[in-house]
């Protein structure tokens, strides 16, 4: 009997669908929709941006992975990613919020980048909107294959009709509640994925019989706790996988630098002050999130090895799989519908955020900065809710293929992002000699590597095989150094910029 389950979860997206309806009446302006009016509190900052960031791969992905492979390929990853969000909030979180109100009051990241650079020709903005729906389209899309997943394994309904259901209420809260909507729950969401983790990780302890024996039987394959090698399913024996495959995973963490829906957390915080207190708690969170999610993995080999299910890409079931044999009777099943609404957290509190920053894009740099710069806000804000069912429909199109990996499709992404914009998000806040073509050539040619590395030169093996968001960040980075040094230096407006974020960052 699986009715408490589906209870909970479907009171959970009524609820989400209320926040937006609530939110909606205090949107007023395209500021307001964007960017909540610059009013996020420390705490709704640190969860809406971390919640939005770690996605249904927190609770899908990293568990598969570590159920399959063990500590070796997740343990890396997950350290990647605890170090990128703490450089993230300590070297730009401060910074970047100063220079976007210094920088004309920017309110996107694609409007940050031609303010900063006075690019009047929009071609900066223009780059980084198509970029980011391309990108953002394909992470969307990886949310909501984890939602028909999701329904497809607890209660054996349709993969694309549950996946389209979910699309339709994300995308009713998103567009009628805009940047508030999605941040309040996003704050809801991040505290229910940690319940749902820590719940769950608790429960299969105790029914494995202890820590001791998840230890005793991952000490049973071969390469499974390694820091160097990984345990192969396949054979049952350990793959050495050397420096490359280590270096990919702790890459993941360069990501953060130019992730669109965490940066606009930064521009969004009330007061640059409480970045240190917002910091802290997204720290705490992580640290947390991503442990108990490895060591769900963990226990999850020990408590169901050798499933049929979960072999190959069925392995990121594992979550729903121990949540759905842990359970039994109605209040247990009722709190196991609260835990797998988890999944639905997490996949909403991202794909929210994509769509909203996605649907900016094309409203205000696209529709407005180009096209039509004397747009009405009404014209802007309905652009903008047109631009999310678009993006919504084409996600769900890619996402059509029930077998599609949720890890691949974040991978992909999260490499496109960080090699397009994360050197130029770190050379725009620290160094006063970026110019508008350095910008652009390392905009260029970061997005462009991640996206065809992975279909050329990784093929060759070796060293090519590491992650292609590593040498997308590298070569991104020399190209704006070289291509600013060898050409003209910034306008004197620039530079004077630069200098007050500069010292609003150190004054505090």
């Amino acid at each position: 009997m699986k009715l408490p389950i589906l209870i909970a979860m479907v009171a959970y997206m009524a609820l989400v669908v209320w926040i937006g309806v609530i939110y909606s009446k205090k949107n007023k302006t395209s500021e307001d929709y964007f960017l909540g009016g610059r009013g996020l509190g420390p705490w709704v900052t640190a969860m809406s941006a971390e919640a939005s960031d770690m996605s249904s791969w927190l609770l899908m992905g990293l568990p598969g992975l570590a159920y399959a492979t063990g500590f070796s390929k997740a343990g890396w990853t997950a350290i990647g990613l605890v170090l990128g969000t703490y450089l993230n909030w300590k070297i730009i979180a401060k910074r970047l919020r100063h220079y976007t109100e210094v920088s004309e009051n920017s309110i996107t990241v694609p409007d940050f980048f031609s303010n900063r650079f006075k690019d009047e020709k929009k071609i900066l903005s223009s780059i980084s909107a198509i970029m980011i729906l391309v990108f953002f389209t394909v992470y969307t899309a990886s949310g909501f294959a984890a939602c028909g997943t999701l329904f497809n394994s607890v209660f054996g309904l349709n993969y694309q009709a549950s996946m389209i259901v979910c699309a339709a209420v994300i995308v009713v809260y998103t567009s009628l509640g805009g940047f508030l909507a999605a941040s309040t729950t996003d704050l809801i969401q991040g505290l229910l994925m940690s319940f749902a983790i820590v719940i769950v990780l608790i429960i299969g302890v105790v029914t494995v019989g202890g820590v001791g024996n998840v230890i005793d039987y991952g000490k049973g394959l071969e390469g499974f706790f390694d820091l160097m090698k990984y345990h192969d399913p396949a054979s049952g024996h350990a793959v050495f996988q050397g420096v490359i495959p280590i270096l990919s995973g702790l890459a993941w963490g360069l990501g953060y630098f130019g992730m669109p829906h965490i940066l606009v957390r930064f521009m969004a915080i009330r007061d640059p002050e409480e970045v240190r207190k917002s910091r802290n708690i997204a720290m705490i969170w992580v640290l947390i999130s991503l442990t108990v999610a490895v060591c769900i993995g963990f226990t999850g080999a020990a408590l169901y090895p050798n499933v049929k299910e979960l072999a190959g890409n069925g392995n990121q079931r594992i979550f729903i799989y121990m949540t759905t044999h842990l359970f039994h009777g109605f209040i247990p099943l009722l709190i196991a519908g609260v835990i797998l609404s988890g999944i639905l957290a997490a996949t909403m509190s991202t794909s929210d955020s994509q769509l909203l920053i996605a649907s900016a894009c094309v409203s205000k740099d696209l529709f407005h900065g180009i096209f039509n710069k004397n747009a009405k806000e009404k014209h802007i804000l309905m652009i903008s809710r047109l631009t999310t069912i678009v993006i919504a429909l084409i996600a769900v199109f890619i996402a059509m293929d029930e077998n599609s990996s949720v890890f691949g499709l974040v991978e992909n992404a999260w490499a496109g992002f960080g090699g397009a914009f994360g050197p130029l998000v770190l050379f725009s806040l620290f160094w006063k000699r970026t110019n508008l073509k350095g910008a652009i050539a390392g905009m260029l040619s970061g997005g462009i590597i991640a996206f065809i590395w992975p279909f050329t030169l990784a093929k060759l093996g070796g060293i090519f095989s590491i992650y292609c968001l590593l040498p997308a960040f590298i070569i991104s980075s020399i190209l704006i150094v070289v291509v600013s040094l060898c050409t003209e230096k910034p306008s004197d407006v620039i530079q004077k910029e630069f200098e007050e974020a500069k010292r609003l960052s150190k004054a505090e």
